[in-house]
């Protein structure tokens, strides 16, 4: 890709309401612009990495059993009802009419659509268990939507559905998405602590919380840095200060990002609505219900959060927007090498951004580079000759290397 081509280039102007350095950065390097309060638009570099990210969650739900399904975003008023949600829900729903005068609400969770379903279709323990997962917009009517992608009214979420004939099924099953996550996060380059958490508004006896630790969440947690303890301080039954149990020192007290949820259920939804199955012996019994939800462009803002420093974004590989940014600095003679560059690079399976702008400064070039963050960084230049400058974004060292060696630690 050709950055002169590319929508969304950088800009030196911050938003003014910027709290969250993710917010921040977003937006300068051209990943996302805000529409309204809690409304963002994302742009190609945005949306490229929301796919990356998004492809991780979807490898390892498969990987638990997971099927993908998508479902309706407009909810009927009369599913709310059964399960006492309509009212109570927190934040409120988006409610509207249609020309019939009928109620319906903006989904900001899917717990009675996907109840409803499967009341439909399951009837014996034979046909279970099943799980069910989409990645698809949600909406929150938040009263104070800040922080850039941290806190929003309109949101790409995967939420998965597990439905089980038993409990001891559901909790195997809970404990499985729970190491699922943590492949997930550790994919994603970013730390989390699994938190015992409040089911809130969507209930459950057993919930974990996955927390970043982040100067700019909103959470707080109670964690042992060895990682065998974590609670929200809402629900944490030791006070920081205590010793690890398993002696990794005083426990400590941070603010954090929730980057995802789990929930075991029980029979909180199934008995509401009517979902059941025969047993083994013919016996009718509420199906067993796990759910478990990652805010995807959650995730991208905190990812951000967790890797940066002054001069931008730290991307890891595998949720970055590209492979490699070849920045050509605009010498006499050098445009040649810097598309013979490019098009090996291509040839080879690279995906590269190729800083091709010929109006814009060296320095301009560079600053901008850093502030994308793309892990590794190429300059073709009079100085570079037919060799090239390797970069990487975490680190100060550079060295020239031959093209088909920069190639063959590319791939």
């Amino acid at each position: 890709m050709r950055y002169s081509q590319l929508f969304g280039k950088t800009t030196k102007i911050a938003p003014k309401d910027a709290e969250a350095i993710s917010h921040k950065l977003l937006v300068q390097a051209g990943y996302i612009d805000q529409l309204s309060a809690g409304i963002y638009s994302f742009l190609p570099l945005g949306l490229k990495v929301l796919q990356n990210i998004t492809n991780i969650i979807r490898e390892e739900m498969n990987a638990v059993g997971g099927q993908e399904v998508s479902l309706p975003s407009l909810q009927p008023k009369n599913i709310w009802e059964e399960t006492g949600r309509w009212e109570t829900f927190d934040p409120p729903l988006f409610i509207l009419k249609d020309r019939h005068d009928k109620e319906l609400a903006l989904g900001p969770t899917h717990e009675e659509v996907i109840t409803d379903l499967v009341r439909t279709r399951i009837s014996s323990y034979k046909d279970l268990p099943i799980a069910l997962y989409q990645i698809q917009n949600k909406f929150r009517n938040e009263m104070r939507a800040t922080g850039g992608l941290l806190r929003v009214r309109e949101f790409i979420m995967k939420d998965l559905y597990s439905f089980h004939s038993d409990e001891k099924d559901l909790s195997d099953y809970f404990d499985r998405v729970k190491e699922a996550y943590l492949k997930i996060y550790k994919r994603c380059g970013v730390e989390v602590y699994a938190s015992l958490a409040s089911g809130g508004a969507i209930g459950g006896t057993k919930t974990f919380e996955f927390q970043v630790l982040a100067e700019s969440g909103e959470d707080e947690i109670i964690y042992c840095e060895g990682g065998d303890f974590a609670a929200n301080i809402e629900v944490s039954p030791v006070k920081e200060g205590k010793e690890c149990d398993l002696g990794h020192g005083p426990l400590k007290r941070a603010k954090t990002i929730e980057v995802g949820h789990i929930f075991a259920l029980g029979t909180k939804y199934s008995e509401n609505m009517g979902a059941m199955v025969s047993d083994k012996q013919g016996n009718k019994k509420p199906i067993q219900m796990g759910c478990y939800g990652i805010g995807v462009g959650r995730l991208m803002a905190a990812i951000v959060e967790a890797k940066n420093d002054k001069k931008g974004i730290i991307w890891p590989e595998e949720v970055a927007p590209f492979d490699a940014h070849l920045v050509h600095i605009e010498d006499p003679g050098t445009e040649p090498q810097a598309k013979k560059v490019y098009e090996k690079l291509t040839a080879a399976g690279i995906d590269v951004l190729w800083d091709d702008r010929e109006d814009a400064s060296a320095g301009q070039k560079l600053t901008d580079a850093d502030l994308i963050g793309i892990p590794v960084r190429l300059v073709v230049s009079e100085k570079t000759g037919d060799k090239i400058e390797w970069k990487n974004r975490d680190s100060e060292k550079t060295e020239l290397i031959d093209i088909d060696d920069a190639i063959g630690k590319l791939t």
